[in-house]
């Protein structure tokens, strides 16, 4: 079973995971730690990992994935045991949340409902992504294959990554792109819901354009906007040049 060291820093995750959820969550500020625990399902699956993964560590066989799968069950976030996740992680609503095998989370993490931290295929080893600290994930991402993200990082909500993010660094979209860079001190959430996107750019611009034609026709239609004069051209007087 857990020894004591072990049983040390389960105690100590936990009560990171906590005071995360208090610093992050405006609804779980001025809660207590009891209420957070018993109604915070984000909260409960992070506690649920904490010791699935433990007992992985300590080869207890059936347990962990028995655990992880009542987690799911009861909280709608699925966490392989064998997940690494560092300290003061937080899950934001948890509902949908998916993080596979071989994931590896920093510090300072934070994550929305309905992102996904998954692999591509069916290859073995390293297939999840790596994520460094003080990032933050938004609803509906998906981080597919061995992707690495960038320490203060951004994704957006919905975007899709498959390739590395740098550190500091704002991705929207799908596929992801890079719209900003974010500053390490910056926990606004304003990036998770930048609207910024090379083809939703050109629809507006492009429904700008029609509503601008709208206007001008409606305006010919009504008499009170003159047309272009069109001035027929007519052959010069003289010997045609092409004759030579």
């Amino acid at each position: 079973m857990l020894g004591l060291p072990s049983l040390r820093r389960f105690i100590g995750e936990i009560s990171s995971d906590l005071a995360a959820a208090r610093d992050r969550d405006p609804a779980a500020r001025g809660v207590g730690s009891v209420e957070i625990l018993l109604a915070w399902p984000g909260v409960q699956a992070v506690l649920a990992h904490r010791l699935a993964h433990g007992m992985w560590q300590e080869g207890i066989p059936i347990a962990p994935r028995l655990l992880a799968y009542l987690s799911r069950a009861t909280t709608g976030v699925e966490i392989h045991p064998a997940a690494v996740i560092g300290r003061e992680f937080f899950i934001d609503h948890g509902a949908g949340v998916v993080i596979g095998e071989t994931v590896e989370i920093g510090d300072r993490v934070t994550v929305y409902q309905g992102a996904t931290l998954g692999g591509t295929g069916f290859a073995r080893g390293k297939r999840h992504p790596t994520v460094g600290d003080d990032v933050t994930i938004g609803s509906g991402a998906k981080l597919l294959g061995p992707v690495e993200i960038g320490s203060f990082s951004k994704i957006g909500a919905n975007a899709v990554v498959i390739e590395d993010v740098p550190a500091r660094m704002t991705i929207v979209g799908n596929p992801g792109r890079l719209v900003e860079a974010g500053q390490p001190d910056d926990r606004s959430d304003d990036a998770l819901i930048d609207p910024s996107d090379s083809v939703v750019d050109a629809l507006r611009e492009i429904a700008d354009r029609v509503a601008a034609l709208e206007f001008r026709v409606d305006r010919l239609a009504n008499g009170l906007e003159q047309s272009a004069t069109v001035t027929q051209l007519r052959p010069r007087r003289g010997s045609d040049s092409a004759e030579g």
